[in-house]
């Protein structure tokens, strides 16, 4: 039985890195194709959940007709499992696959949700499979400490260095729901589209689940900061995104 379809009306798009979700539950695997989804609009997921009677477990020919679909569609495919079984599964997979094939694929160590939603948006802002892999590697840690280790770190000094002076603005997050996951997957693809490094409210502004996991609310004041070449286009940007409301206030 082939894998469920990804919603997307189009047959390719090699611009961009896809997903393949494995895992033992068909409706999990749904799921975190639709936050998935929510978060990267233009980025195909597929999904390979459950074994065919419907029982819990995973199957090799959904694995395999799910890695075959994105690498066909895709420049790349990067593959994200819940248990150990489906790993193997998953190894076993692309051990099978062809030279090309096998090049442009990757198995991300990371968390299954967590993982879906950083390479979503990694690969919504046009990152290649090492790029998307590293998204989803790094997951579980921004999650679970992002905004933790940011302030262990203590306030950005001025410099970064001699020459790079760091720019900043406070702004008013007007939506009422704050940085859910939508606008929070909208700022961290602006954020990473710059060649500057920009936090809000001390955490990476390029990391949707560092953003989320501040837990902002409306109303609240947040401080943007930005250095690097596009600094200043950076923070203007990301500042005013803030400002907008998100087309929700």
């Amino acid at each position: 039985m082939p894998s469920e379809p990804s919603g997307r009306d189009d047959d390719r798009d090699d611009r961009r890195v896809g997903l393949v979700l494995v895992s033992h539950s068909a409706p999990l695997a749904a799921g975190a194709r639709d936050l998935a989804a929510q978060m990267a609009p233009d980025v195909r997921v597929e999904v390979a959940g459950g074994r065919p009677d419907g029982g819990i477990g995973t199957d090799f020919d959904r694995v395999q007709a799910a890695v075959e679909g994105v690498l066909a569609a895709c420049r790349g495919a990067v593959l994200l499992a819940d248990l150990g079984s489906a790993v193997l599964t998953v190894d076993s997979v692309l051990e099978l696959l062809d030279d090309d094939h096998r090049a442009r694929a990757r198995l991300a160590d990371a968390p299954f949700v967590e993982g879906a939603v950083a390479a979503a948006v990694a690969a919504q802002g046009g990152g290649d499979v090492d790029a998307v892999l590293a998204a989803a590697q790094g997951a579980g840690a921004s999650f679970a400490g992002g905004a933790a280790s940011a302030a262990e770190q203590g306030p950005v000094s001025g410099t970064t260095d001699a020459d790079a002076v760091v720019l900043r603005r406070t702004v008013t997050l007007r939506n009422p729901l704050g940085l859910h996951a939508r606008p929070a997957a909208t700022l961290a693809r602006l954020a990473a589209g710059f060649d500057a490094a920009v936090t809000v409210a001390g955490v990476d502004a390029a990391s949707v689940l560092e953003l989320m996991g501040l837990g902002a609310t409306g109303g609240q004041e947040l401080e943007v900061t930005a250095s690097g070449p596009d600094a200043t286009a950076a923070l203007a940007a990301v500042a005013d995104e803030i400002a907008s409301g998100f087309g929700e206030a």
